[in-house]
């Protein structure tokens, strides 16, 4: 067994990586998880930036945290708090991967954070990064974290041509940077690289007077443009799913539904609806989905118009048609509630739905109808 080498002949990193975090104490952005560090709020951070940027992100940090200061408060809380409190901020399976692993912590721990990579590792939702990231930001553990940015800084760097999102890849750089890595500030050094890869080696444009490494940078060096590495990757077009939603309306409340807990925004409130079947019009599909998923028929329905979002991975159109029942029927087989349009406005709904949401409003105020001269008259108010 070899001995444990003795302090002054410990890896201390090389320059390089000591100027990178002289030029981060220097230039970070004063963030809110920086400016009041916690190892709860580091978690927080990085499960937001796991898909965000930095930008979009600070407006549901600070009102994630504030909701839910510390992990116990985390883990008392129910999961349609939680979801609603991470609304709009989407990919919403790294919200209900916190309130779990903060559940856990509260019954194992106290709501203490583990130190050790592998018992983050073993927390629901923490992947090699974010485990990387809490263990060096937040308990000084000698470790190199890349996500995204720091990958992409790294490559360059290295001139590393492969590709980012083959492990054997990624583990090459990560060896590259740990010869880097200062022991004493292993935080700030992987925080230095992803504030390098935010603000001046951005993925299409870079700005390498300012970077304090590129004299050491191969890209920066041998190549006329610096921002040709990574390699561009081929992506598979995005597919358009068309759906039809309808709004049922019954004595002032909307017939409404939580989605399946697993898979895409499980959990959140929605209107009943579903895709269009190939040669199936817009209007029998939302009677066809709304008999289907609720066991009602409406007597009318009529088009409200058109809604577009985009996720990562699929475009939606949601043809929306409204109806109304003259009483609220209750719906057979299915988890769909009526309820008031505050109530509907405290349950977590995705992006789609809020769109919905708002279209109903715009189509129900009143229009002014070009009236005879002298007539006076007025279009009476649709009740939403």
């Amino acid at each position: 067994m070899a001995a444990t080498p003795r302090r002054r002949d410990r890896p201390r990193g090389s320059a390089r990586g000591r100027r990178l975090v002289r030029w981060f104490r220097r230039h970070a952005r004063p963030l809110p998880w920086r400016r009041d560090p916690s190892p709860y709020r580091t978690w927080v951070a990085e499960a937001l930036l796991q898909q965000t940027r930095v930008a979009q992100a600070l407006p549901y940090f600070e009102r994630f945290v504030r909701r839910f200061p510390t992990v116990r408060a985390l883990a008392c809380a129910t999961e349609a708090e939680v979801l609603k409190a991470w609304e709009g901020a989407g990919y919403y399976a790294r919200a209900r991967h916190l309130h779990a692993a903060a559940r856990r912590l509260s019954a194992r721990s106290d709501g203490e954070l583990p130190r050790r990579v592998d018992e983050l590792e073993s927390l629901p939702g923490v992947g090699p990064y974010i485990a990387r990231a809490i263990a060096s930001c937040a308990f000084g553990v000698p470790v190199v974290a890349l996500e995204a940015n720091g990958l992409r800084v790294a490559a360059r760097l290295t001139r590393e041509e492969g590709d980012l999102r083959r492990g054997e890849v990624r583990r090459r750089l990560e060896r590259r940077l740990a010869a880097d890595l200062p022991p004493e500030s292993p935080g700030p050094f992987n925080e230095a690289l992803m504030e390098l890869g935010e603000t001046i080696c951005r993925p299409r444009t870079t700005d390498c007077g300012r970077c304090p490494l590129a004299d050491g940078c191969r890209a920066h060096r041998e190549l006329d443009d610096p921002a040709a590495i990574p390699r561009a990757r081929r992506r598979a077009p995005v597919p358009l799913v068309r759906a039809a939603v309808v709004a049922l309306e019954s004595q002032g409340r909307w017939l409404v539904q939580p989605r399946p807990r697993r898979g895409l925004l499980g959990g959140l409130w929605e209107f009943p609806g579903g895709k269009v079947a190939s040669r199936e019009g817009y209007r029998a599909a939302a009677v066809r989905e709304l008999r289907e998923e609720t066991g009602l028929t409406a007597p009318e329905l009529t088009e409200a118009g058109v809604v577009r979002h985009a996720y990562s991975h699929v475009r939606v159109e949601l043809h929306v048609f409204r109806g109304r029942l003259p009483r609220m029927t209750p719906p057979r087989g299915s988890r769909a509630r009526w309820l008031s349009a505050e109530a509907f406005a405290r349950r977590p709904r995705p992006r789609a739905t809020e769109k919905v949401v708002a279209l109903l409003e715009s189509t129900a105020r009143p229009r002014r109808k070009a009236a005879y001269p002298g007539s006076g008259s007025r279009p009476g108010r649709t009740r939403a």
